[in-house]
């Protein structure tokens, strides 16, 4: 039921729950959003993707301001990613209306690729630790050379978070804290933030420019999530991580089988 005639009350509630969850767990909400709004409301994968997509651009702006302003983002870090994601960005939305075309093509290939996504997500969830503890072991990269894994980085970033608006959260700042171990985490999760704003901004505006953004889905998403991202980020300190994290990634990997089974 519309409420002041805009706000959808199950959408709200939606975006409150995905917003606690992102506050209290740190994953991004595209592994969250996109496969709730396909599975439980029944929303087309695309509609879902771009509309999740600038969804994510404006909550992460409040988040990218704050570690701004409190000097925890890596400018060179940004620029590196942006460099090789945002064009891969484009490209992958002119690929996606020039070759495959928007239709049932195109809803294929983005339940495909946020069905696998969700898996690695999952897996990135579950393993982050001993990825770093590996790191941890091994001759960090110095920051020069880091450039280009930096950049490629970027570019397949750019390619995921088009197609399912997932990746740029677990996976990209597991990955970033492998190439800059010298450099604190706060930092690295600044910069990952940062990052994210642009990417998100440039995809979901090219999935609204083909026809993938519902612009009154996104006002009730936002009316709940914003809320609850600042509850969920008040309990952070106090939350179960070794029952978190395990129980966020067997829904990533029920929602990940269910989105590649069709």
């Amino acid at each position: 039921m519309p409420v002041f005639g805009l706000i959808e009350l199950p959408y709200a509630a939606a975006g409150l729950l995905v917003g606690f969850l992102v506050g209290l767990t740190g994953v991004g909400g595209g592994s969250l959003m996109t496969p709730l709004l396909v599975l439980v409301f029944g929303v087309s994968p695309q509609t879902a993707v771009g509309t999740d997509l600038l969804f994510a651009a404006i909550t992460k702006t409040v988040g990218g301001t704050v570690h701004g302003w409190r000097d925890t983002v890596d400018w060179k870090i940004v620029r590196r990613l942006a460099t090789g994601s945002l064009p891969a960005a484009v490209l992958t939305l002119i690929a996606l209306n020039t070759f495959i075309h928007v239709g049932s093509g195109t809803s294929r290939v983005i339940l495909t690729v946020l069905g696998a996504m969700l898996i690695l997500t999952a897996i990135g969830i579950l393993f982050q630790r001993r990825l770093l503890a590996y790191g941890a072991t091994h001759h960090p990269l110095a920051p020069d050379n880091a450039l280009i894994p930096t950049v490629a980085l970027g570019a397949v970033l750019g390619v995921l978070v088009s197609l399912s608006s997932v990746g740029a959260g677990a996976i990209g700042v597991t990955v970033l804290l492998m190439l800059y171990r010298r450099l604190p985490i706060l930092r690295l999760i600044g910069s990952d933030i940062a990052h994210a704003v642009p990417l998100a901004f440039v995809a979901g505006f090219g999935h609204w420019i083909i026809g993938g953004v519902n612009g009154g889905l996104l006002l009730s998403l936002l009316a709940g999530s914003l809320p609850g991202v600042i509850a969920g980020s008040l309990l952070a300190s106090r939350a179960p991580d070794h029952f978190l994290r395990p129980a966020l990634a067997a829904v990533l990997v029920l929602s990940g089988v269910k989105l590649l089974a069709g």
